[in-house]
């Protein structure tokens, strides 16, 4: 009897348990729900350009189509960008640029402003992108360090994503993204990025990504999520031809 309380005292003096390495699909659904929401989706987007002094150097402005089936259109809405739109389907990511009948085929890599690439705007799926490990709770990447966090180490389940590898931290309770290592496809560390909360409690979405270059000298690139709505666009609208032919959608 006595050694039966001795270790029922143990297991009581024990931190919790992390969720089991089977849990890591439900952890990445999760976390998929702060950075959208819904199916299909509406996003005002706004990437900034930081300058040396944490300034804001360049900006341009891009609605987003999220739509079922990993199928995207991006919109570009400053002047400099007038007309031009891209097109994710999948694995393959089109270009279309005004005056011109023919698609141009792209990679998700492909840059928009300073380091965010089509990819970083155009998905917004970890849990369909991705297949990965549970590696445990640690104290979460600055800034956020004084937190705990579940480490995931992830890997790209299809060629046609952004980054092959990502290490992905996500709040403990209930796992919202933190912070992320991307990685391209020679291992190298690309980019980190820093997830910003809209600062509910708790919190309901990512109000904005934070991108730091781990390749150059270090320069800050800002996405903010300005505005979300459901919206499901005309099935049209997902033809690279069609895009071609009709530059004019709204």
């Amino acid at each position: 009897m006595k050694r039966l309380q001795v270790l029922f005292i143990s297991l009581l003096a024990l931190p919790s348990l992390a969720p089991a390495a089977g849990d890591v699909a439900t952890l990445l659904a999760s976390a998929d729900r702060y950075r959208g929401g819904a199916d299909a989706m509406q996003v005002e987007t706004q990437v900034v350009q930081l300058g040396r002094d944490g300034a804001a150097d360049k900006e341009r402005r891009y609605t987003v189509f999220v739509q079922p089936g990993r199928r995207s259109l991006v919109l570009m809405r400053s002047p400099a960008e007038a007309g031009q739109k891209v097109l994710m389907l999948g694995d393959d990511f089109w270009l279309l640029l005004p005056g011109s009948q023919r698609p141009v085929r792209i990679t998700p890599s492909q840059k928009l402003l300073g380091d965010a690439s089509t990819g970083d705007i155009a998905t917004m799926s970890w849990s369909e992108d991705y297949t990965g490990t549970l590696n445990g709770e640690t104290a979460c990447p600055p800034p956020a360090d004084s937190r705990r966090c579940l480490h995931l180490s992830l890997a790209a389940a299809r060629k046609g994503v952004t980054y092959a590898r990502v290490e992905l931290w996500l709040g403990r309770s209930r796992h919202e993204p933190v912070a992320a290592e991307l990685y391209v496809q020679s291992d190298k560390l690309a980019k980190r990025a820093v997830f910003v909360m809209d600062g509910a409690d708790p919190p309901t979405r990512v109000d904005e990504m934070l991108l730091t270059d781990a390749i150059g000298n270090g320069r800050q690139t800002r996405v903010r999520y300005l505005a979300r709505s459901t919206r499901t666009v005309p099935e049209a609208w997902l033809n690279p031809m069609f895009l071609a032919r009709n530059p004019a959608l709204e």
